[in-house]
């Protein structure tokens, strides 16, 4: 067994893959830092995902039905059953045997992922059993969507609260706090840590490189991107850069008959392809992004100190998005576009503002989350004394 710190890292995405993209960045950032990482997935396997050497435990994938997230599915399209469950939350237990972390992290949970807390529950217990026990951390990102119900809040403070020595809040609060999206945050202060935003830092960036002077349009895993897509392939001739390449990057999750049927439509000088493993390199070297408002593009763009037109996903009940793609509307330059409003018109509309201003920018903010994430674990790591 290996003479450094582990770390389990358990993280379920459901629609999206943002949130095993951020996991993804901290593995690499932790792995480098020197702990032994491992990144336990449940959602469906992203092709091209680099852990940076960590080792990855695909648990039998599920996603959600649809935007509201109450139907998951399992790798056959079905309705997850006991078996199921039973089956993942074994594998679960098996891995958490095996690698006998001195810290486990639980993506999201308990401020999310409710529906997974039989098996998140059965991996704390197990934890909390041990001698010694390993310290339990929760990674979560800077703004929370409000629960449905009350006795949520209640649950979640009850869990932070008996079960966890950490709460890594990927955030600045100097642009948003924590209590801003969950109010009673001051029950936990003695156990938040803010990191700092995880952002994949910007690939090389020259007039040779792939993506040069393109305009990028990306949204995320692209369960519900198909709207976007079209509108922004019909907006490209209302634009001033109507004679540079658009190239649409569709993520894994769009299914591939509508993909394929994009693919077959798009005009020349529009260029569609599946998502690549170098995103942050065309995102370099780029004449202005469009995509979704997910945390990790948003913040990616303004790494890269490129123009940006947002477009936030609000379905179902999710605010995240809007919410922070607007408190960055002044701060960094970037044009946002409400998703209601999507049209070709209205998307070469912000195309144009965007180009008429500045790039976007994030000098003010802590990006720093990867780095001090790492940092924090190995600190958390250092106070366990597993074998």
């Amino acid at each position: 067994m290996s003479g450094r710190k582990r770390v389990l890292f358990y993280v379920q995405h459901l629609l999206g893959i943002g949130h095993l993209k951020r996991a993804a960045t901290i593995t690499r950032a932790a792995q480098a830092a020197g702990l032994d990482v491992t990144l336990v997935s449940g959602g469906n396997p992203v092709p091209g995902l680099a852990l940076g050497g960590a080792r990855l435990i695909q648990l039998p994938p599920l996603r959600a039905a649809d935007k509201y997230f109450k139907i998951l599915l399992d790798e056959h399209d079905q309705e997850w059953d006991d078996a199921f469950k039973d089956r993942r939350r074994n594998l679960l237990l098996d891995a958490y045997g095996e690698i006998h972390p001195h810290v486990i992290v639980t993506e999201l949970y308990p401020f999310g992922r409710r529906q997974l807390r039989g098996e998140i529950l059965a991996l704390l217990d197990a934890a909390r059993t041990s001698t010694p026990r390993p310290i339990i951390a929760c990674s979560v990102r800077d703004i929370l969507v409000e629960p449905p119900k009350p006795e949520r809040i209640t649950e979640m403070l009850d869990r932070i609260e008996s079960l966890y020595d950490a709460v890594m809040v990927h955030g600045d609060p100097d642009l948003i706090p924590f209590d801003a999206t969950f109010p009673p945050a001051a029950r936990i202060s003695d156990k938040l840590h803010y990191t700092g935003y995880v952002v994949d830092r910007p690939g090389v960036a020259g007039p040779d490189q792939p993506g040069a002077g393109e305009v990028l349009v990306s949204a995320g895993g692209g369960a519900v991107s198909e709207t976007l897509f079209r509108a922004a392939i019909e907006a490209r001739p209302l634009t001033s850069l109507s004679d540079v390449t658009w190239r649409i990057l569709a993520g894994p999750a769009l299914p591939e008959t509508e993909f394929q049927s994009i693919a077959a439509t798009a005009p020349e000088g529009v260029i569609v392809e599946r998502a690549r493993p170098d995103f942050t390199s065309l995102l370099a070297n780029c004449a202005l992004s469009i995509s979704q408002g997910g945390y990790n593009t948003v913040m990616e763009v303004m790494a890269a100190r490129i123009r940006g037109v947002i477009i936030p996903y609000a379905g179902g009940l999710e605010t995240e998005q809007t919410l922070r793609a607007n408190l960055l509307r002044e701060y960094a330059a970037l044009q946002v576009l409400d998703e209601k409003a999507v049209t070709a018109t209205a998307i070469a509309e912000a195309v144009e503002a965007a180009l008429a201003g500045p790039p976007a920018v994030a000098t003010k903010l802590d990006t720093g989350g990867a780095e001090a994430s790492a940092r924090l674990l190995a600190e958390l790591a250092e106070g366990c004394a597993a074998p």
